[in-house]
């Protein structure tokens, strides 16, 4: 194992294992800004979330990222844009593995994610995909394709189901006490 590797599996175990339950934002905050890629202003990360080599996760402004959830940046990278909501246990994967691979090669891809996306609890970002701005994603659906701009998806696999206003100006500021 290089030392490049054994340093990221070090920094992950850290922030994991230790920092990521610890009740306090700053420093959890203090943290994720040297360890993740990038980690825009006002973005709140809260207890309980898992980030797979943080190297590659580039999250924007003002995202509100729910208790327990899970940003595979193992291989590929994922980029969010501002003011994204991902809800409590959502995952976000990069890498896994081809099924028709008889050497059980790994598939994967990065993940964009547009602004004023909100992703609902439990829903499952499969690797390679694109959300596109404004986008909803229901609670426990899985995505497997990109996703339209503004289009509302649900189900396993998502479908469209719906069309989201265009007219959106909020800027999320979330805080919540000890999370």
């Amino acid at each position: 194992m290089n030392a490049r590797v054994f340093a990221g599996g070090v920094l992950s175990y850290l922030y994991n294992g230790w920092l990521s339950n610890f009740p306090s934002h700053l420093l959890r905050r203090a943290y994720l800004g040297s360890y993740l890629g990038a980690c825009g202003s006002k973005t709140w990360i809260q207890l309980g979330c898992r980030f797979l080599n943080g190297r590659k996760v580039f999250l924007g402004a003002n995202n509100s990222i729910n208790f327990g959830c899970l940003l595979d940046g193992r291989r590929f990278e994922i980029h969010t844009g501002a003011n994204v909501s991902i809800g409590p246990e959502a995952s976000i994967l990069t890498l896994g593995h081809d099924p028709q691979s008889s050497m059980f090669e790994d598939r994967g891809g990065d993940v964009h994610i547009g602004d004023y996306v909100w992703i609902g609890y439990r829903a499952l970002v499969m690797p390679g995909v694109t959300i596109g701005e404004g986008a909803v994603v229901a609670a426990g659906s899985v995505v497997t394709k990109d996703v339209e701009p503004y289009a509302i998806v649900a189900g396993t696999p998502a479908k469209k189901i719906g069309e989201r206003s265009r007219d959106l100006k909020y800027e999320l500021d979330f805080k919540p006490f000890l999370v």
